[in-house]
């Protein structure tokens, strides 16, 4: 029995990733919104990498961007945008220095994005990039922060754009940001520069001895897929399984090991998740015995249907009783099988497992339970050699020496030229054992 085609199943669960590149840019966003705009900007001062005369922040300035403040971390986000307007109202605009201006825009932005109002929050933070000789680490900040909100709003190219000119501007870029650039070119449907950055935030992980994060293993995981990559692949996902072993990456490195014919290493890999209670799915267990039965071992192959069909984890029909009975008797479980396929063939829509199940019975010398079902699956039809269980049946009343019926049997099995030639000997040997029988009789 070969394995069942599971190719749609399979490239749904490799494409799933696990977070939605929009996700992780508003959660990136909330974690670098502070709510003191102007004092950290002043301590970043000192890790420029440039010399800038940056303006003073007055002391009356600052009084009031403090209480501007004080409203928006009471949740007063009224209040905070009416100080804030009133900074700027009445020419105070044209009496602020640049610096001073930027952290007033700086904390409109936070004011806005508190509000959801993303267009209002990128246009605040523009104005911010466009004051002159402010701290260069308050720029890289506030650039970084506006290509993440091209990307919470969708607009990929254009985050992937502002993200390229905050890299210019940073000597150190770290990890996250590598990875963020890998999610707007993944959106662009640019893979190769998506992967070439997220391995770029692997290896830099990797150098600094930490365990890179799963959803960048998984984006990597995805992108050497699509690029039909099954080398990689498996190389993506054996070390996902090394730091986060998950039912999900079992099951896929299996698959993968099957598109590369190493058959034993597909076994292991799904029989790792299966003993330890990972596969919850009926289709997963069901291609655990598929496995099995493609590496000679019917007997697990028939434990793993049973259990999963008694505890309904695995679906009651038709084919997957049938995939039970045919282990079962592959396992020389003859007694166990035949309950299986019987419930197979209940279940089955057409007569074609009756005839089947006939052959069985006819095997184990259980005649009168041969001609029942094959009757049924000639009355329910769909048999696809109905000749061929003709004969079967005809041996079945020979047994029984219903010789009339086995007659006719046999008859109606010729009609079919394939047939023809066994049924004429049947006939012709039933003919003499009957003469042979009359003989001894009279004699």
């Amino acid at each position: 029995m070969k394995l069942h085609d599971s190719g749609v199943w399979l490239r749904a669960a490799l494409l799933a990733l696990p977070v939605a590149v929009a996700q992780i840019a508003v959660t990136q966003v909330q974690s670098d919104l502070g709510m003191r705009p102007f004092s950290s900007a002043q301590a970043q001062e000192g890790e420029q990498r440039e010399t800038r005369r940056t303006p003073a922040l007055r002391n009356a300035v600052y009084e009031k961007l403090a209480e501007a403040q004080a409203a928006a971390e009471a949740g007063d986000m009224s209040t905070a945008s009416r100080v804030l307007d009133g900074m700027l109202a009445s020419g105070g605009k044209n009496e602020l220095n640049s610096y001073e201006l930027a952290n007033v825009y700086n904390l409109y932005a936070f004011i806005h994005y508190t509000r959801e109002d993303y267009n209002a929050a990128l246009q605040a933070y523009e104005n911010v990039a466009r004051q002159p000789d402010i701290p260069l680490a308050m720029e890289i900040n506030t650039r970084y922060t506006i290509a993440q909100l091209y990307f919470v709003q969708e607009q990929w190219q254009r985050g992937v754009n502002a993200l390229l000119d905050w890299f210019k501007l940073t000597e150190n870029p770290n990890e996250e940001a590598y990875v963020l650039l890998a999610q707007g070119y993944y959106q662009l449907n640019d893979y190769t520069k998506a992967l070439s950055n997220v391995e770029k935030a692997i290896s830099l992980y990797q150098e600094k001895d930490k365990t890179p994060k799963e959803q960048w293993y998984n984006l990597a995981r995805f992108l050497y897929f699509e690029k039909g990559d099954v080398t990689n692949t498996v190389r993506v996902l054996e070390e996902l399984l090394k730091h986060y072993p998950d039912k999900q990456y079992w099951v896929q490195l299996s698959h993968m090991y099957g598109e590369q014919k190493r058959d034993g290493e597909q076994l292991a890999a799904m029989e790792t998740a299966y003993v330890q209670d990972m596969l919850d799915k009926g289709s997963e267990q069901v291609t655990m015995a598929y496995l099995y039965l493609n590496a000679e071992v019917p007997y697990k192959a028939a434990k793993v249907m049973d259990k999963g069909l008694k505890n309904k984890s695995i679906e009651s029909n038709s084919r997957n009783y049938e995939i039970l009975g045919n282990a079962w008797r592959q396992a020389q479980e003859v007694e166990k099988a035949i309950p299986a396929m019987e419930e197979a063939a209940k279940k089955a829509e057409d007569g074609e497992l009756y005839a089947r199940l006939g052959n069985i019975y006819l095997d184990g010398d259980r005649n009168e339970d041969a001609i029942r079902v094959i009757n049924r699956g000639l009355q329910r039809g769909g048999v696809r050699r109905p000749d061929s269980a003709r004969l079967v049946l005809g041996m079945a009343y020979f047994n029984t020496k219903q010789y009339d019926k086995a007659r006719e049997a046999f008859q109606a099995a010729g009609r079919d030229e394939r047939s023809a030639q066994y049924a004429k000997q049947w006939i012709q040997y039933m003919d003499s054992e009957i003469e042979r029988q009359r003989q001894l009789e009279s004699g």
